[in-house]
């Protein structure tokens, strides 16, 4: 038994968080490579990979240099050293960008040509007609937002802002002067960086970047100089900042002063156009004090995140895949309140294939309802018009007790929660921030109502944020109920987080971090030992990251003991499956589509007594032990159903989901002679079936039986 736990917890069976990370960009990549997919859908995902890099690097990367920094030593899950990590990262990095712009340039600029789009890549490359269209726009729109800025003994190298696009030059006097000067120019964020020129002869549209037009015109910026060369630059600065919690004695304030010093961090990655001046370069590795391996020499524009802006031009339509509009809840398919509905019975809500409008209702007639006496609620991340603030400062004004906790160390997203917190402070709600020491995560909202048999509390509980934008994009799942148990623990969730006082125990809710863990590694535990005694012992669980090195250790014991295993893990994975003597009964899908996703979801068989359970955590180390989460159970028959069915359609399905194979590698399923299972588009269809049979029928409440809809034809051809 020494043995076998060795082996469950040696180094070699993990894989490092980091570069899992990247294997997850690498699985985004592959979709921006698959023709298949709608053109400018391909665009979008190429887009999604620099986006996602960009945080790599100012999150994970600078975390990693300031432990190289302190002289942090010590090993990782996998046994790596800060150093080393930061060695292999460098090398997959690099790899990832040369097949970013592979994509780029040989995959994606010719078919874009071909469907009558041109991505004009150099202003040399500009006819003379063109040329005086951009010259005039440049004079028209740019050159009066423009600051040049020259260095000399008067004037030192210039502060770089994080992510900002520059155009480096060497420049050299009129005068006959044969010294070469340094100068720049910031690419100024608050114009337009694609530019659309006149349609050409042939009816074929063509942009031009922003920085092209602006390179092209240097000359004006510094006209006593002559422009020797000049090349844009980007550099990404570590963003990472920690707090002392226990030291700030106004957590808002010292947030505030901590977001003005993350522009200003440590420079970790500096890119540069691949054609780069090296005189040039040599200055800026020199001035921004940057090692060789975090320059990245790029075949193409910088900052691929335009392709996004390029998603949203006019005209395309037939390129895209087409829109989804969010299904109606079946349960609140009729003329009663939200209130009398969930005392029917608990409710179930698969988002974004069914509405978040019920979530917004929620909050928003509570806020009208003159029964109701008290609204709380947490905010993690919240959209940028949040109706759910606007119903919550509503509720304060009409005289409820409201108490709000807003996580403002939401990374950011800090800003954002920084200013809804002052504004409903104003509006008199009770707005908390937090537990010190710990982020809250959790997604859960109780409505207390005076009804005629006394005191009713109502909950929602969610693995999402309460961000009607982002509820469109992301899968996730929610509950409603008024269940009696489920209230007393909200009531408790609020009442620690207030005024911290813990519960002696929990009816029904596992909340981090405390109560999380040990609830998950007991589960997984139990599964192990009906395993050994020969019962039906089965594990299916969804989350976006698994990296917790307890957990995965009871996951291979469990395997080897002979429980099945099935894992949906959207991202980052640091466990090894199908690997002979370990973990050869486990098996890992990722899934990446149209929607993020996002829920957690946890089956156990549990000797023919199923449990479900959903919640805001996944199994990392910071979920169950340096966040306030909550996972919750789902005890209806039929929703128990449901949420069972959204575990099965996923692992079968076999159009977008890669499978993690034992050498670490994901590789999409052979489809061939198979029925087509595309999980995502299935439950569109689903969700647009249930919708349609209760808008003909009776109430969904008097005929609580979950009938999966069939799946689409088309994704059977």
């Amino acid at each position: 038994m020494a043995d076998a736990e060795m082996m469950f917890t040696d180094p070699a069976n993990y894989v490092n968080r980091e570069l899992s990370w990247l294997e997850f960009d690498f699985r985004i990549l592959e979709e921006a490579r698959d023709r298949s997919i709608p053109l400018f859908e391909r665009l979008k995902f190429l887009s999604i990979t620099a986006s996602n890099l960009d945080e790599f690097f100012m999150v994970r990367v600078a975390s990693l240099k300031d432990q190289v920094h302190a002289k942090y030593k010590k090993p990782d899950i996998a046994g790596l050293r800060p150093e080393e990590q930061l060695a292999l990262i460098a090398k997959k990095t690099h790899q990832l960008v040369e097949l970013q712009y592979s994509t780029y340039n040989r995959s994606l600029l010719p078919v874009l040509r071909q469907q009558g789009l041109q991505i004009i890549c150099e202003h040399e490359e500009l006819s003379e007609g063109d040329g005086q269209f951009v010259d005039s726009y440049f004079h028209d729109n740019v050159y009066p937002v423009l600051t040049p800025m020259a260095v000399d003994s008067s004037r030192p190298f210039p502060l770089i802002r994080n992510k900002s696009l520059n155009i480096a030059a060497l420049v050299q006097k009129k005068d006959g002067s044969e010294d070469l000067e340094f100068a720049m120019v910031q690419v100024p964020s608050g114009l337009p960086r694609i530019v659309e020129l006149p349609e050409g002869p042939d009816g074929e549209r063509r942009v031009i970047l922003l920085e092209e037009i602006i390179e092209r015109n240097m000359k004006e910026l510094f006209l006593n100089y002559n422009i020797v060369s000049a090349h844009p630059f980007r550099i990404m600065r570590n963003a990472d900042f920690t707090l002392d919690e226990e030291e700030a004695e106004d957590l808002l304030a010292e947030i505030q002063k901590q977001l003005k010093k993350r522009q200003w961090g440590e420079v970790i990655r500096l890119e540069v156009e691949e054609k780069v001046d090296k005189r040039l370069l040599k200055i800026l590795k020199k001035e921004l004090a940057v090692d060789s391996d975090a320059i990245y020499e790029i075949s193409g524009p910088l900052d691929l995140t335009f392709l996004m802006k390029m998603y949203g031009m006019d005209g395309f339509d037939e390129l895209k895949t087409p829109p989804y509009t969010p299904q109606p809840v079946p349960e609140f398919m009729n003329g009663d309140d939200i209130f009398t509905n969930i005392r029917k019975g608990d409710i179930l809500l698969h988002h974004p294939y069914q509405t978040f409008d019920p979530v917004v209702n929620f909050v928003r007639q509570a806020a009208r309802d003159p029964e109701v006496l008290a609204i709380k609620q947490t905010l993690y991340r919240v959209s940028g018009h949040s109706p759910i603030v606007a119903a919550l400062a509503e509720a304060a004004d009409n005289g409820k007790q409201v108490s709000v906790l807003v996580e403002l160390k939401a990374r950011f997203d800090e800003e954002n929660n920084i200013n809804w917190a002052k504004k409903l402070e104003k509006a008199g709600c009770h707005v908390i921030y937090g537990l010190v020491g710990l982020k809250t995560h959790c997604k859960i909202t109780l409505v207390v109502r005076r009804e005629e048999d006394g005191i009713r509390r109502y909950v929602h509980l969610g693995t999402g944020n309460y961000n009607d934008s982002t509820a469109k994009l992301y899968t996730d799942c929610g509950l409603f109920t008024c269940h009696p148990q489920i209230g007393e623990d909200a009531t408790a969730v609020f009442n620690m987080l207030s005024g911290y006082s813990e519960p002696p125990a929990w009816n029904k809710l596992a909340v981090a971090p405390l109560w999380l863990r040990s609830k998950c590694v007991k589960m997984i535990r139990r599964e192990t030992a009906h395993a050994r005694a020969g019962k039906p012992a089965h594990i299916m669980a969804k989350m976006n990251s698994l990296c917790d090195k307890e957990v995965i250790a009871c996951l291979y014991e469990a395997s080897c003991a002979g429980v099945k295993i099935e894992l949906v893990v959207r991202g980052i994975c640091c466990l090894k499956a199908g690997v002979p003597g370990l973990s050869e009964n486990i098996s890992v899908h990722s899934i990446v589509g149209n929607f993020l996703e996002h829920a957690r979801i946890l089956y156990v068989e549990n000797d023919g007594s199923p449990e479900v359970y959903m919640g805001s955590a996944d199994w990392m180390p910071r979920n169950l032990d340096k966040r306030v989460e909550i996972m919750f159970p789902v005890e209806d028959p039929a929703l128990m159903e449901r949420v069972i069915h959204i575990l099965r359609v996923q692992l079968d399905d076999n159009v977008k989901a890669h499978v993690l194979q034992p050498d670490g590698t994901y590789e999409k399923i052979d489809k061939r002679g198979k029925v087509l299972v595309a999980a995502q588009e299935q439950f569109c269809q689903e969700a647009i079936a249930m919708a349609r049979e209760a808008s003909a029928g009776p109430d969904v409440h008097n005929t609580r039986v979950f009938v999966p809809a069939e799946p689409p034809e088309r994704l059977g051809e």
